[in-house]
């Protein structure tokens, strides 16, 4: 494959994007925010950068000036606490444990895998279902287990994982431009504009 083929094939993945999945999501999140709820977010590997580049843009890419924040917390971040549960646990519950400090009832797990069927991305999510969560899932090619299990999943329609990886990147940052979008306008500003 030639970069040029990469992108044109890459293209084609993103015209054929569910968007009607992605607003689904967006409208979670964007309840979440409503209701003051922290999100967690999980993946292994390109995953995991793509969890803690989402956390980035929630906390400080939503920001609106005299509105409350996101509150988004990669659960891919802490790496003495991911190697202690994965040395004295099992590396399947090294997301599962992190949460079980922290997630409340209607608290939000985004759980990122490419091929839907990552052991420790599962386990979370039958977990985060369990207490209470509300569960979101970014996943590639059929979707793997993830789809199933999740309220709210995005498939990415390609079966490249490089290419799952770049779709979900595109998605996160669709999600949170929308919801600053959203929460602009919800200001007295935008509201004394409306009058």
């Amino acid at each position: 494959m030639t970069p040029s083929s990469y992108i044109d094939s890459l293209r084609e993945a993103l015209g054929a994007l569910p968007t009607r999945d992605i607003a689904r999501a967006e409208q979670a999140l964007f309840r979440a925010w409503l209701e003051g709820r922290t999100i967690f977010i999980a993946g292994n590997g390109g995953s995991a950068s793509t969890a803690s580049h989402l956390a980035n843009d929630l906390n400080k890419g939503t920001i609106v000036p005299g509105e409350r924040r996101f509150r988004a917390i990669a659960l891919t971040d802490n790496v003495p606490l991911i190697t202690a549960w994965s040395n004295d646990a099992s590396y399947e519950r090294i997301f599962v444990e992190q949460m079980a400090n922290f997630l409340e009832p209607r608290d939000v797990l985004i759980a990122i895998s490419g091929s839907g069927n990552s052991p420790s991305i599962v386990t979370a999510v039958q977990w985060a279902r369990d207490a209470g969560a509300v569960t979101i899932g970014l996943t590639g090619g059929s979707g793997g287990r993830l789809r199933a299990l999740v309220d709210y999943g995005v498939v990415a329609p390609t079966s490249r994982m490089e290419q799952i990886e770049d779709v979900h990147l595109v998605i996160s940052h669709a999600l949170c431009t929308a919801l600053r979008t959203r929460i602009e306008a919800m200001t007295p500003a935008s509201e004394a504009r409306r009058a």
